[in-house]
């Protein structure tokens, strides 16, 4: 599958974000909100690191980090993770910094099956940008 992509000219982080970007639907931090206080039905996934994580966080975003969103979304993988993997067919929104590694995310999973992704358009930082709430985990 990989050794028959042979771009011309070597390609880049962006380019990868751009086609991923590509194929998947986004939904603004206004509309995002409007779900979480409906209470709708759907899994929010944080696919950035630990440590930005903690630092704050959209409440009842459930970390999955990029590196390991394949493992923890596949239920053949002995450590997957539930709520992730079982999920295939519920909405799942996605998120990171400013939305690029959550598109990368979003494809992957609608790759693996999963039926309605989305993707925070602008990201954790468009998110605390406009005022919206967000956690923060006690740092020592």
């Amino acid at each position: 599958m990989y050794n028959t992509f042979k771009p011309e000219t070597p390609v880049g982080l962006m380019d990868f974000v751009k086609a991923a970007k590509s194929c998947v639907k986004e939904i603004a931090p206004s509309e995002l909100k409007a779900k979480l206080d409906a209470r709708d039905d759907f899994l929010l996934v944080d696919v950035r690191e630990s440590a930005e994580f903690e630092h704050g966080h959209i409440g009842s975003a459930h970390l999955v980090p990029r590196g390991i969103i394949e493992a923890a979304a596949d239920t053949a993988y002995p450590k997957h993770y539930p709520p992730l993997s079982g999920a295939r067919d519920q909405q799942v929104v996605v998120y990171c910094a400013t939305s690029g590694r959550s598109a990368m995310a979003a494809a992957v999973l609608q790759i693996m099956g999963y039926k309605n992704v989305l993707n925070l358009d602008g990201g954790y930082t468009r998110w605390e940008s406009e005022g919206l709430p967000v956690v923060r985990e006690a740092e020592y």
